[in-house]
Order: C-alpha cells, then structure tokens, then sequence
C-alpha cells in the first residue's frame, strides 16, 4: 500500500482521536478559530503576574493592613455593582465589544500602581480591575457558547471551556516563580507584565470573528432596561435556571474561600511554614489545570447536575478532612479539592449556559449568576473572619461541610421534581404534536414518498435536566 493512501492505521488513529474528543462531529475551522482565540485571551487576560506577591509589595509600598484589606473589601463590593451593568452592556453592545472593552480596562487597571504606587493608585487599581472583570465574567462565556453553537459545534464547548482554564492555569505555575528574578531587575515589573499581557488579550479580542449569536443586541436595539426586564422574566418563567444558578453557589463559594481566605491558615494551623506555601499553591494550580481540560471524564456516567452536587460534596469534604490528618494529609487534600473545583468549573457553566432560555439575554443573566456568587461569598468570608477570630478553625471546616451537604441535599431533590416536571411536559406537548399531525398523514405519507425521508416526533429537549 502507498505511504500516500489513507490506509488502515491512519484512518484508525484518526477515528479514536475524533472519538477521544467529545463523541462530537470534528470542528470547522470558524469554530477552531473561535476556540484558539478564546485560549488566548482568558490566558493572558487572568494573567496577573502581582497575586503572589500583591501583599507584600502594598506593605512596602507604605499601606497598613488596615488599608489593604479595607481596599479588597471595597473591590468585592464594586465587583457586585459592576456585575449587572456591565451584563446588561454585554447583551446591548455585543459580547465581542465587551470583551475588547474589558481588555482595555485591565490594561489601565494594571498600570495604574507603577503610576501611582500610594493608597490612592492601589484603590483605583482593584476599582478598574472590578470593572474590567465584571466586562469580561458573563460576555466571554456568553461568546464562546453562542459562536461555537452558532457553527454547529455546541457540543464542544465543554471542553473548550476546560481547555482554556486549563492554559490559564498552567501559565500562572509556569510564570509566578519567575516573579524573584524579574522584581530583582525591576520593582514593578508584575504589574508592568500583568498590564503587558492585558493588552495582548485585547489582541485576541479583536481578531474574535464577528457571530450573528455573539452580537445578539445588533439585531434588536432594545434599552438596557429591557433587557433587565428580560432577564428577570427568563428567572422567573424558567425556575429550572435559577436552581442550577443556586446550585452554583456552594461551588464557588468553597472554591473562592479556600483558595484565597483559608488557604494561608489551613497551612499554617498544620504547621506548614510561609515559604512552603507557594510551592503548595502551585501544585494545586497544576491539579486544577490537569482536571480543568477533561471535564467530559464525567459526564458519560451521570447527568451534569448530579456530577456537580457530588464534587461539590466532595469538595466539602475534603476541607473538612484537612482537619483530621497531619501536614502532608492537609495538602494531598488541598489538591484533590483544586482538582475537583477543575472537573466542577466548567460542568457548572455548561449547566446554567444550556439553561438560559432562547432570546434570553445571556450575558445578563450570567452576570447575575456572578453576582449571586460574589453576595454569598462575601457573606461567608465575614463568617470566615469570625470563626478564625475565635480560632475555631476546625469549627469552620465541618460547618461549611455539613451546611454544604444540607443545601445540596434540599436542592437536588428540588432539580430532580423540576426535571420530572419538566420531561412530561414535554412528552404532553409532543402527543399533542402527533394528535395534531394526524390529519395531515396523508399529505405527510404523500411528502416522505417524495423526499424519501421520515421525521419522527421527538419530545421536547429540557436542558440540563437529570
């Protein structure tokens, strides 16, 4: 046989690997562009080079604790006011517009503490960053999902959404050990990189293809109060898509809180010293990056949303364990909970994604879903500080983990009637589409023997459903 000839082997290969992918039908190149584009700016977008070390370099630029953590609460705050707007601007300018918006933003966001390195210039530096995040949280999901379904490869977009916080994840192991050597040479220079790589991610934004979904405010010019209303009505009339957004909540908020309020004092309650902690911090970056690019591992064997109670558990779990072993339990632990926040991310964002109805405004609705997030989890990290306060760490760990199991138990019994629910609904109306389609047989028997097709009549598709 030819070496030229497709024989065997490569045709073999080439069919497990289509397989491996999603079960799904290969990508059209508008649709890999889509997807290379999109890599790169979540990338270089979240590649902020300053969250090592953004602590230290405000105590040496003269502000006190009170100051710094008096300014990450105010930029929590602005974030949840930034959420809705900046969603509602999404759906009227178009998703594409406001990922370049918020590309632009970032970009200031991360100069401004070289030109500024006082209270002052750190203040507004997580203000703009607030609102350069808020741009970008609901619009670049709201990009991806649309423009890959608006080229007959929706089924590839979970695992694009894993394969691009997987890179993510994978730069910041591979560039925050760089950060000694490089503020040796330069002082600001994370966030010179940071601004650098910012503006890089606004290149991507501007090479994305234009998408008839992406840009869904260009065919309807509606105000921004419509599309308000428009998302409260989607809430409203779709009960299926505020209890997957409810369930999103114990995900984030138990990712959010260990990775960022109780990692440092999980580590050092178990004695594990300040200068160990980077090198734990990155090896949960590489656990989440690893499970972040195969979240289809899971959804052959369970519906999304029993997977997504059940890692949320799992996390749960985990940070209670933490407290029951020694050093090198707690950080075995703290990785398998990174991992499962990997496989759980982008499951979630296909759930609440499929469950927004059609003629929704996405963008909106997912930034309310992000400021729902934000709300709770500002209220734990309060509760956080309390029990910390009393130190009663281990206190907190089994709590979260009992009041997480309690709320997942409620809701997904609550899913589980929805979609019941919701499947004989659908099966009613497709009988009553038979009933109806009954007095056309003829004329339908006449039409198959023409075009020599059948078209079955099929229930109604729900969403997400279990």
């Amino acid at each position: 046989m030819s070496r030229h000839l497709p024989g065997p082997w490569g045709l073999s290969r080439a069919g497990r690997r289509a397989k491996a992918t999603t079960g799904a039908p290969p990508l059209p190149p508008r649709a890999r562009r889509i997807i290379r584009l999109n890599n790169g700016f979540q990338l270089l977008f979240n590649l902020l080079w300053w969250m090592p070390v953004f602590y230290a370099y405000q105590r040496q630029a003269g502000l006190t604790d009170g100051q710094i953590f008096g300014i990450q609460s105010i930029y929590y705050t602005a974030f949840c006011l930034f959420e809705i707007p900046t969603g509602l601007i999404a759906d009227r300018i178009g998703t594409r517009n406001c990922l370049r918006a918020g590309a632009v933003v970032m970009t200031a966001a991360n100069l401004a503490p070289v030109w500024a390195p006082s209270y002052t210039g750190f203040l507004v530096h997580f203000l703009l960053i607030a609102a350069g995040r808020s741009l970008t949280s609901g619009a670049a999901s709201a990009y991806l999902y649309e423009g890959l379904r608006a080229e007959g490869a929706g089924a590839h977009y979970l695992k694009a959404e894993g394969q691009a916080r997987a890179l993510g994840l994978a730069a910041k192991v591979l560039c925050w050990p760089l950060l000694g050597p490089l503020m040796a040479l330069a002082h600001s220079a994370p966030y010179v990189l940071s601004a650098a790589s910012a503006g890089a991610s606004l290149v991507c934004a501007v090479l994305l293809p234009r998408q008839a979904a992406a840009d869904p405010a260009r065919g309807r010019k509606r105000a921004t109060g419509h599309e308000a209303a428009a998302a409260l009505r989607a809430v409203r009339s779709t009960p299926w898509l505020a209890l997957v957004m409810v369930q999103g909540v114990a995900l984030f908020t138990l990712a959010r809180i260990c990775q960022v309020n109780l990692f440092q004092p999980v580590l050092l309650d178990h004695g594990i010293g300040e200068s160990s902690h980077g090198t734990v911090l990155a090896a949960m970056t590489v656990a989440e990056a690893v499970a972040s690019a195969r979240p289809q591992w899971l959804t052959s064997r369970l519906s999304p949303v029993a997977w997504v109670s059940l890692l949320s558990l799992a996390m749960a779990a985990a940070l209670a364990g933490s407290t029951l072993g020694g050093p090198w339990t707690t950080v075995a632990l703290l990785c398998v909970f990174a991992a499962v926040t990997g496989l759980a991310s982008p499951l979630q964002r296909k759930l609440v994604n499929d469950a927004v109805p059609a003629g929704a405004p996405r963008a909106t609705l997912l930034s309310v879903e992000s400021l729902v997030d934000r709300a709770v989890c500002a209220l734990a990290a309060v509760a956080a500080g309390a029990y910390l306060s009393a130190h009663r760490l281990d206190a907190l760990l089994w709590h979260s983990a009992l009041a997480t199991a309690v709320l997942l138990a409620v809701l997904h019994l609550l899913l589980r009637r929805h979609g019941k629910a919701r499947t004989a609904k659908g099966g009613a109306r497709a009988e009553n589409g038979g009933t109806r389609t009954e007095s056309g047989g003829a004329r339908a028997e006449g039409s198959q023997a023409e075009t020599g097709r059948t078209d079955e009549i099929r229930p109604l598709a729900t969403a997400g459903k279990p």
